[in-house]
């Protein structure tokens, strides 16, 4: 009889971690379960306790992870595992191979955010060594980059079944900053049939383009009495001060000679905290039915189908919150940052968490070709987690 071994389980730098999460390409159309087999074996090697939540109806999964005493209020650190893809992009090197060049590393995900999940993992596995006072948690999810629709799910699913931490560190890339607030966003495709006849009759039909440009106009009317509003309270700290909406994308027409049948184009709106998302949604939906009026006085047949596309929830400044308390305490800074991009911050929040948003790496980087984590954010990352696990240990 061959005896068992009785090895103990190898434990990986974060650089390592880093290099094994990069290479696999967890694009947000494709699967994410080979990384999250991965972390999940790895971590339970090392005596973690794994909860997995299934996407339900892709193959993609979230993972919820533990370790130290099975008590409530600890902190949980949160991550995406998806990437942006790298189509049209121009490489210097393999985009899922972290390649070290002039002090940086360079690979998808370096900076958004698989440096930080290199981080969080390496935090579990030590801090699975250490007598902790509370537990340290690690939240990963799926299908951020597409619209942050994992985040909610993962937490309805795994929060029953876990000791509930009391902090979320989210580990977006901040340079470390301390982010105590972002905005909402909602988006709404806008799907216009008009009715096509030659231009030189166009009052006999419907033009889907020039319906549709009514509703633009109607986003720039938007932004216009916003900006001329006084900000109030944590609004005046974004960059704009107030909501804005957006239309990116536009499409539509056959011919230059044709009323257009079809405009399809996406609205959005980003949203400081001080207002309520769903007032815009509202007052957008009733834009849109009074133009779906106007034109089906015309031809009874015309439409416009609106398809919501997602609800990044907003992460709202807290007095005094325990996150920011600490995160600050984690890393010396003492500034007052929020930004306008989103993130799954709020989404903890809303599960009654306190949440704050900080990460080693530069935004700048993120979806970009060449994208990089110099070598001193991730270091700095280490020691911040280095921090955090005395913190808990004390």
């Amino acid at each position: 009889m061959t005896p068992r071994s009785s090895a103990a389980p190898e434990i990986l730098s974060p650089r390592q971690i880093l290099e094994t999460l990069v290479s696999f390409p967890t694009v947000s159309r494709d699967t994410n379960l080979p990384l999250i087999d991965w972390v999940q074996g790895y971590l339970e090697s090392h005596g973690v306790t794994c909860y997995r939540h299934h996407h339900p109806d892709q193959p993609k999964a979230g993972l919820w992870a533990w370790t130290g005493p099975e008590e409530e209020g600890g902190v949980v650190l949160s991550g995406h595992t998806d990437v942006v893809p790298i189509d049209g992009q121009d490489w210097s090197s393999d985009p899922f191979t972290v390649t070290e060049r002039d002090g940086k590393l360079y690979g998808r995900g370096c900076a958004d955010m698989k440096g930080f999940d290199a981080l969080a993992v390496w935090a579990l596995v030590e801090a699975s060594r250490r007598k902790l006072s509370k537990p340290l948690h690690l939240a990963f999810t799926y299908d951020e980059e597409i619209g942050l629709l994992g985040a909610a799910p993962l937490l309805a699913d795994a929060l029953p079944h876990v000791p509930k931490p009391a902090v979320a560190l989210i580990g977006e890339p901040t340079m470390l900053q301390v982010v105590s607030g972002h905005k909402a966003g909602i988006a709404f495709d806008t799907q216009v049939n008009g009715f096509e006849v030659h231009s030189s009759i166009a009052y006999k039909g419907v033009s889907a383009i020039m319906e549709a440009a009514k509703l633009v106009e109607w986003g720039n009317a938007v932004n216009a009495a916003n900006a001329a509003k006084e900000p109030q309270g944590s609004d005046a700290l974004f960059d704009p001060p107030w909501t804005n909406a957006h239309v990116g994308m536009i499409s539509g027409g056959t011919a230059h000679n044709i009323t257009a049948r079809t405009c399809n184009f996406l609205m959005s709106f980003r949203c400081v905290p001080g207002e309520d998302p769903e007032s815009y949604a509202r007052a957008y939906e009733a834009e849109v039915r009074r133009v779906e009026a106007e034109m089906q006085a015309i031809r009874p047949e015309t439409s416009i189908t609106l398809t919501r596309l997602f609800d990044a929830k907003g992460l709202a400044p807290e007095k005094d919150g325990a996150a920011e308390q600490l995160a600050r305490q984690l890393t010396g800074d003492n500034g007052s940052h929020v930004v306008s991009y989103g993130t799954e911050a709020g989404y903890f929040q809303a599960e009654g968490l306190s949440a704050v948003v900080c990460g080693p790496g530069d935004i700048a980087q993120a979806h970009q070709p060449d994208e990089f984590i110099t070598l001193e954010q991730f270091e700095n990352g280490e020691a911040y987690m280095r921090r955090l696990l005395d913190h808990l240990e004390a």
